[in-house]
């Protein structure tokens, strides 16, 4: 069997297993020699709207919460603390993804730079 690019399977990485059937599994080693910019951009775009989504929400109950406290008083303190909360379940997904989406260009582009020069990230696939 031959084996692209630099995978190498060593007598050390395969294994037996099943039970009647002896199937081989091979272990390889691949390098991550290039990240696509975009890809991990959109990526991490989406991962960090959904942890602003997170923390918006948490942020909008702690803001309820002032406001449920603060409703004894007569002042509009309430009112204003409400519409923070729902303003942080908003405002908090667009800017942590926008942010997301910054860090993820710029991450890949020095990922892909240091890449050329030490070789890439190793990675094991079974």
């Amino acid at each position: 069997m031959r084996w692209p690019g630099r995978l190498s399977p060593t007598a050390r990485d395969s294994a037996i297993v099943g039970g009647n059937n002896l199937q081989e599994v091979l272990v390889a080693q691949q390098i991550i020699s290039r990240i696509g910019v975009l890809s991990l951009a959109k990526m991490l775009a989406v991962l960090y709207a959904f942890l602003g989504l997170f923390l918006g929400g948490v942020l909008s109950l702690f803001s309820l919460m002032g406001a449920a406290l603060g409703g004894a008083s007569r002042d509009s303190g309430g009112v204003v603390a409400m519409l923070f909360g729902v303003g942080a379940v908003i405002i908090l997904p667009i800017v942590y993804g926008c942010l997301g989406f910054i860090g993820g260009l710029i991450m890949a582009a020095l990922y892909n730079l240091v890449a050329k020069v030490m070789g890439g990230l190793e990675i094991e696939l079974s």
